[in-house]
This record gives structure tokens, sequence and C-alpha cells, in this order.
């Protein structure tokens, strides 16, 4: 995690998506709900860092998409 700022988590479901962005020191930054509409603006207006998404069968998908 050390060459990045940030590390942001997703849990994917159907309609809401729960976004959980800590630092490097484990402080938590942003706990957040977006609507599946509202996840790529949301991401590409955060600064660059890495992401990781709930493995489930969505999750390929929105991989490529990120």
């Amino acid at each position: 995690m050390s060459d990045y700022s940030y590390f942001c988590g997703i849990d994917l479901a159907k309609n809401h998506f729960s976004l959980h962005v800590v630092d490097q020191k484990g402080k938590v930054i942003l706990h957040k709900s977006v609507t599946r509409s509202n996840l790529l603006t949301k991401i590409a207006n955060m600064p660059l860092m890495r992401i990781d998404i709930d493995a489930c069968g969505s999750a390929h998908y929105w991989e490529r998409v990120i």
C-alpha cells in the first residue's frame, strides 16, 4: 500500500454500493453508500488510489469498467 496514499474497498450490491476509503495509517477518510449510476462519477472525482472490489458475480464487470 506504500505506492498509494489511499485504499478504497467497494462492497457491491444490486442497487447501492458501499465505498470505504482509508489512508496509509488506516484512518477512515470516507464511508458512503452510492447508487450504481453514481459509482463511476464518485471514483473519477477521487484522488489516485488502490481499489479492491468485493468478489461476486458482477465484480469482473466493474473491474473492467473502473
